[in-house]
């Protein structure tokens, strides 16, 4: 049997060696390694994942990581599986310190940055019109897309006031609910005694 600690961080150190480009640019791959390869989450609890990681502080692909290792394998999973996504950054990183200057006024250099920049945006708009698709469900989901949208581009209202506008709406709606479906219960109960 293989130390699921040993699989998950070979699994973060894979996806972390192979995608370019940072939180949205590796979801396509998370999604084919994480849910489709080895099951160990749902495409919704990606999605969550996803956008718990963008409204919490640090890179969402290290926390999408730290989350899916929690819940396989806890606390220390967490720990390996963001050890494992970060390992190639650190390793490339360290790599090419010293480098840099000499290479960064290379033309061959700037050639390929700039083919790599044009694969991550193609990554990026791929990974934006799955989320579209998966979490629009509904006018009132499509009206909040557009507004949110609209506010950033048109009005240049900063993304994390509306990552928090949306958290509470979010709540709010959560409650509103629940009250809702609690006062039925009430008068079915109710209505159940007479």
């Amino acid at each position: 049997m293989k130390n699921r600690y040993f699989e998950l961080y070979l699994t973060f150190l894979k996806i972390g060696s192979l995608t370019f480009g940072g939180g949205y640019a590796m979801l396509p791959m998370m999604q084919g390694e994480l849910v489709d390869s080895k099951k160990w989450i749902t495409e919704e609890e990606l999605l969550d994942y996803y956008a718990v990681g963008q409204s919490t502080p640090g890179i969402i692909a290290v926390n999408v990581a730290t989350f899916v290792g929690y819940k396989q394998k806890g606390i220390l999973g967490g720990i390996v599986a963001t050890l494992g996504i970060i390992t190639p950054s650190i390793f490339i990183i360290t790599l090419l310190a010293g480098l840099i200057n000499s290479i960064d006024d290379m033309p061959l250099v700037k050639k390929a940055m700039k083919g790599i920049n044009v694969a991550v945006c193609a990554l990026i708009t791929d990974a934006t019109l799955n989320f579209i698709k998966k979490t629009s469900k509904g006018v009132f989901s499509v009206f909040l897309l557009l507004l949110s949208f609209s506010l950033m581009y048109f009005l240049n209202i900063p993304s994390y006031c509306i990552i928090l506008g949306a958290t509470v709406l979010g709540i709010l709606i959560h409650f509103i609910g629940k009250k809702a479906s609690g006062r039925k219960n009430i008068e079915r109960q109710v209505e159940d005694g007479q």
